[in-house]
């Protein structure tokens, strides 16, 4: 056990969970300030290993652990998050419009499980505040940032598929220049609007493809899907972005409500909104990696992995399932940031025992019959 999960974390679980996300990104918005302290943790972080390093989109990673969107939602501590040892660091999920999100509470603890329940709405302080800051970025980490359509809240009246595609367009316009990367959130499980639009809808994806290739798009850009669905839908987004070369893979996101076997009692789930996150996702996540890894053109899309990433092995197996990149969340409130090296130190160990000499060497070798 680390220093973190023997006295830190059970100080930190008696505070309220969003409370105590807001000081963990106010610490790391500190670190970003303290170029010499930045420096410091940078050293002591960071794996340099060779056998680690990764390009995807024409983009090189020092490493494939990434931070995944939702933990620095508006890009206020990207230079302090990126000393922690990651590959990459995503941002958002970023409207064109700034949003409140959803009402709290809306993110709920489940440490039996080692898992969290997420209502956040989309929280963010919109797409020109968040261009701003990241174009005063310092970090060589690559920064991605995660695109959606703007949450105006449960009362609002359900806008015509042109006002939502055009939202996309002009959040991409205003976000490439300052990213390195771009997703687009397809499919938020915790907005009435974002939900189902474009879950498995080839003619929805065709047009924003069509909407977005006139805009152009000129960095990386990925599309971050729902794991539900199964073959059907995998076919019909692969097939409506089929002719669309600027779409560099896929990442799957968190699937609505509470669907997993948990040890929590059932009685402290009745009244929890929203989608979970953590352990108890890593099995479906991982079936769907799988199954997209094994669909898609191997030589043009890359699939970033998440879900139930709590160690090096956790982060290995997604690798050998199909994944180029694997991002973190839940398991940095369990593990804390420590996480980051321990999963690079082993995952690098893990490559060389079998025989890679680099990451891409292992993606999919599970995959394929």
């Amino acid at each position: 056990m680390s220093v973190y999960t023997r006295a830190l974390r059970p100080l930190l679980f008696l505070g309220e969970p969003e409370t105590m996300h807001e000081a963990a990104l106010g610490a790391a918005r500190l670190l970003a300030r303290l170029a010499p302290a930045r420096a410091l943790v940078a050293r002591a972080t960071r794996v340099a290993d060779p056998v680690l390093r990764a390009e995807v989109g024409g983009l090189r990673f020092d490493n494939p652990i990434g931070l995944a969107a939702g933990w620095d939602k508006s890009g206020v501590a990207v230079d302090g998050l990126a000393a922690l040892g990651f590959g990459h660091v995503e941002v958002g999920s970023v409207s064109i419009d700034p949003s409140q999100g959803n009402p709290g509470p809306r993110l709920f603890r489940l440490p039996r499980d080692r898992a969290v329940v997420v209502h956040y709405g989309l929280p963010n302080d919109g797409a020109r505040v968040v261009a701003a800051r990241l174009k005063r970025r310092r970090t060589r980490v690559p920064v991605g940032v995660n695109v959606v359509k703007t949450n105006r809240g449960p009362g609002a009246p359900q806008e015509p598929p042109d006002a939502f595609l055009d939202e996309y367009v002009r959040a991409v316009r205003l976000l490439q220049p300052v990213a390195d990367y771009l997703t687009l959130n397809l499919s938020c499980p915790n907005t009435e609007n974002g939900r189902d639009f474009f879950c498995g809808d080839a003619a929805a994806i065709g047009a924003l493809m069509r909407a977005l290739a006139a805009a152009p798009v000129s960095v990386p850009l990925f599309l971050k899907i729902s794991p539900l669905g199964g073959a059907p839908a995998l076919d019909a987004t692969l097939q409506a972005v089929a002719d669309y070369r600027f779409v560099t893979g896929f990442i799957f996101n968190l699937a609505p409500g509470l669907g997993a076997d948990l040890v929590t009692p059932p009685a402290q789930l009745e009244a929890l909104p929203g989608s979970l996150a953590g352990r108890p996702v890593e099995a479906r996540m991982n079936a769907a990696i799988r199954e997209l890894y094994r669909r898609m053109d191997r030589r043009r899309y890359r699939v970033i992995g998440a879900g139930g990433v709590f160690g090096p092995a956790d982060a290995y197996r997604k690798i050998r399932l199909g994944a180029s990149l694997v991002q973190i969340l839940t398991g940095l409130v369990y593990e804390g940031p420590g996480l980051v090296r321990r999963i690079n130190a082993g995952l690098a160990e893990r490559l060389r025992r079998d025989g890679f000499s680099s990451v891409a060497d292992a993606v999919g070798v599970d995959a394929l019959p």
